[in-house]
């Protein structure tokens, strides 16, 4: 049946792959073999997959193909593959969240995200990895090892969603689920040159995340390209009634939007804050190129301020753990997920067996995370700080809220720096936390972002993100500006800037 040339399968973005589906050019099953044999091929080496679905990713896939040859109406993106973060519950398959209080735990439900794309039916690869508890920005902190950056497998792919990012970047994946708290969709989307989105906050389902911070937390697309994006965004996003922050109403036009890529007359707001000290050159000069070419495509652009941004990296590093060491409080050893006996004590105590579960259970960062946390709820610090820091927010709340009285979008830069080196901060807790400080206000004031490859940094060759921020409920502004940014670069670079990442041409040919 495949008309398309399999090496050929795997270079085309999931909107390629629907529409030769739907022409009768290539089975669902063909496809999603491809993948599979590249992730046997390359995931040692990147290691982006905690849990690899063969069985159920071909069953799913020949479903689709017996539905299509009947006739019988399927959904746009019916039959192409998808890989999903270990974070969403999936029904028959591993969740574990990255940790190894969750080793072995198969849901009996999915998360709404899941269900719809089994719905629709797109087939999962399997899950991906991620720092545990989503908790990193390099996704060193997974208890199964870290992920490799398929540009230079020495390197981090961000976090915490590095799994995800580097899975789509390593052409293992079509698409993929990501989730993102501080960054951790769009972040690894710029170290990878990938298209991260973080929809607005009650856009896409929580109903089965596992939580982390369940006022930041937000599940969205991993893409090569901004219309793909778009495409899995619609399909996942919509009002949830087993979600009580779900938003009702209908959802945003982002593919549409997507398709539109036209910025004439739009206001584009550099933030002032998002730049300059600490921001590297390249990453700078990319950021700076990518402006002009919006100046270019006609829209205007002005310089905003949001005073309050400087504090947002202090507020979220009160309300996320605060947040997390409620949230993990469930991890008890009672219920489910790992359970440790005290050593040379089989008579122990409810709580000393929690002890030994969450000592043995939870890494360093886990650790550190839910202790600050704890620390911040506690009797006569619970206003000095998490009240202090929700008092921040609502100021960077506000600043968002004038700043877009100026401007239709705001931009910078979407992470300070390219990939470092596996290892490099490891011993640096606010070094590693740093690299979430330009993503980190959008979470806080619930607003959606978008980050869309930028170019190659000149220090180091490898991939920056520029970064496009819209009030909220206002997604499909992020699509327009990103498809026209990066339609503009496409025609300067020749094509996709992830046919240019060497360390896939180590790996094999795909």
């Amino acid at each position: 049946m495949i008309a398309v040339p399999r090496d050929d399968l795997l270079r085309l973005s999931a909107s390629a792959l629907a529409d030769a589906l739907s022409a009768g050019e290539v089975s669902s099953v063909e496809i999603t073999q491809a993948y599979l044999d590249r992730i046997a091929a390359v995931d040692g080496a990147v290691h982006a997959f905690l849990h690899v679905d063969t069985a159920g990713a071909l069953a799913q896939a020949a479903e689709v193909d017996r539905r299509r040859a009947v006739g019988a109406a399927v959904h746009a993106l019916a039959g192409v593959p998808i890989a999903v973060k270990d974070i969403v519950a999936t029904r028959g398959m591993p969740t574990t969240a990255g940790s190894r209080l969750l080793e072995g735990w198969v849901p009996p439900y999915d998360a709404t995200v899941a269900a719809r794309l089994r719905t629709a039916g797109l087939p999962m690869l399997g899950k991906t990895n991620m720092d545990e508890f989503a908790m990193g920005s390099s996704t060193e902190h997974s208890a199964y090892g870290p992920t490799h950056n398929p540009w230079d497998l020495e390197r981090i792919p961000g976090g915490s969603g590095g799994g995800s990012a580097a899975a789509v970047a390593a052409f293992e994946a079509p698409f993929a689920i990501g989730t993102d708290t501080g960054g951790s969709i769009r972040q690894p989307g710029a170290v990878t040159g990938t298209v991260g989105v973080k929809p607005t906050y009650g856009g896409v389902s929580r109903y089965g995340l596992v939580a982390l911070a369940s006022s930041l937390d937000q599940a969205g697309p991993v893409a090569r390209t901004v219309l793909d994006a778009a495409l899995l965004h619609e399909l996942i996003g919509g009002h949830d009634p087993m979600d009580s922050t779900s938003i009702a109403g209908s959802p945003p036009p982002v593919v549409e939007a997507a398709r539109r890529a036209d910025v004439r007359g739009m206001r584009i707001g550099v933030v002032r804050e998002l730049g300059g000290e600490g921001y590297q050159p390249g990453v700078r000069a990319r950021f700076d190129e990518a402006v002009a070419l919006l100046v270019g495509a006609g829209a205007d652009v002005v310089e905003v301020s949001c005073p309050h941004f400087d504090y947002a990296f202090a507020a979220y590093y009160l309300i996320l753990p605060s947040e997390a060491s409620s949230n993990l409080a469930r991890f008890d050893a009672m219920r489910y997920g790992l359970r440790v006996w005290p050593e040379h004590d089989q008579a122990a105590s409810a709580e000393e067996v929690m002890l030994a579960t969450r000592e043995a259970g939870f890494g360093d960062e886990a650790k550190r995370r839910i202790i600050l946390g704890t620390y911040a709820l506690s009797s006569g610090y619970y206003d000095a700080y998490y009240g202090s820091a929700q008092k921040v927010r609502t100021l960077i709340a506000r600043d968002f809220a004038r700043a877009y009285e100026q401007a239709d979008v705001l931009v910078s830069p979407t992470a300070p720096t390219t990939a470092f080196r596996l290892g490099d901060k490891l011993d640096d807790p606010i070094a590693m936390y740093l690299n979430d400080i330009a993503t980190i206000p959008a979470n806080l004031a619930g607003v959606p972002g978008l980050s869309v490859p930028s170019g190659l940094a000149d220090e180091d060759s490898l991939p920056a993100g520029f970064q496009v921020l819209a009030p909220a409920e206002c997604d499909d502004r992020l699509y327009r500006v990103g498809a026209a940014l990066e339609a503009m670069l496409h025609e300067q670079w020749g094509g996709p800037l992830l046919d240019r990442a060497p360390a896939l041409v180590g790996m094999s040919a795909c």
